[in-house]
């Protein structure tokens, strides 16, 4: 699991104890969850009068710092032994990392469920429908003459298993660059797949 050098600083500025208190740091932590977790969390989370010491600045720093790992670690399903090794590497002492990873297990699999709720893949296209649409006026009454077409793609998320629609209106040089775009998308595919 790699995180950027602005996470790790952040993680060990929350492993100070001269930092974050034990109540601080656990007021944070759970904070982090929270945010992640709950769609109704707000930046209301921070401001505990526990947490009212700590600079407002570090304290948001060591909250996007924490929400990253968390994230991270739920995105790779990391167990306790990975964790543990992540945060002693930040300078954790033993309670800390107790309180963690009892943490970490309590949200997993609302951790994990939300994670696959946005899902890692890009929608594939099943089906493209179109029609022609001739505009006469516009909505000021001015004669037009325009030829346009209404193009629709069906997709398919394999994360969620819906069928959206993709709808879209365009001219006919819009058009013709579109497909134009394509064939070179698909010969482009067909020489990387011929090496």
């Amino acid at each position: 699991m790699e995180l950027s050098e602005s996470v790790q600083r952040g993680f060990q500025t929350l492993a100070d104890p001269g930092s974050f208190d034990s109540n601080a740091f656990a007021l944070l932590l759970r904070a982090a969850f929270q945010s992640l977790l709950d769609a109704q969390a707000d930046e209301a989370v921070l401001d505990h009068p526990d947490l009212k010491h700590i600079d407002p600045v570090v304290l948001k720093y060591c909250h996007a710092a924490a929400a990253t790992y968390i994230l991270e670690a739920g995105k790779h399903r990391a167990d306790k032994s990975t964790l543990s090794t992540f945060l002693e590497d930040c300078k954790f002492d033993r309670e800390r990392i107790e309180l963690f990873c009892t943490e970490y297990q309590n949200n997993k699999n609302s951790l994990e469920s939300l994670l696959e709720s946005i899902g890692r893949s890009l929608p594939h296209i099943t089906d493209v429908s179109w029609r022609l649409e001739y505009q006469i006026k516009t909505n000021q009454l001015h004669k037009m003459y325009r030829p346009a077409y209404l193009v629709t793609l069906n997709v398919e998320n394999t994360d969620s298993q819906s069928y959206p629609e993709i709808s879209f209106s365009c001219n006919m040089e819009q058009l013709q660059d579109l497909v134009g775009k394509l064939k070179d998308a698909s010969k482009s595919l067909e020489r990387a797949t011929q090496l």
